[in-house]
């Protein structure tokens, strides 16, 4: 693994910390959903800049063009990771139960988009 993917892996760390982290303060003052949402922004916005500055050290880049790539690529991710998610799931409920199907599914429909989120910034959104 080289030093600036195990960078990568911390600061997406972090950032799911802080996403994890802050919707507990925001649940004291607005509804459950809601807090998911403004946890999920909170945790977007650590990466981001993480990511900017200590991991692909683009600071010097266009900001503005960077959050679109970043958002785009984000959520591309989730889609990569839901569409991993199903489709293993369904898959492998032939040999084991649901519950154990849906798990590994998920874990391995989360570990893919690391690879591939690391790749889409490294040489679209931070190049």
């Amino acid at each position: 693994m080289n030093r600036q993917f195990a960078k990568f892996l911390v600061a997406g760390g972090l950032a799911a910390g802080s996403n994890f982290g802050s919707r507990f303060i925001f649940s004291t003052f607005m509804p459950y959903g809601l807090s998911i949402v403004f946890a999920y922004l909170v945790g977007m916005l650590v990466a981001f800049l993480l990511m900017r500055g200590h991991v692909f050290d683009a600071r010097n880049g266009h900001v503005l063009s960077q959050v679109v790539k970043f958002t785009v690529i984000n959520a591309l991710a989730v889609l990569q990771t839901l569409a991993i998610s199903l489709l293993l799931a369904s898959w492998m409920s032939q040999w084991v139960s649901v519950d154990e199907s849906e798990a590994l599914a998920h874990l391995v429909g989360v570990l893919v988009p690391v690879v591939t989120s690391y790749f889409g910034h490294k040489y679209l959104t931070f190049k």
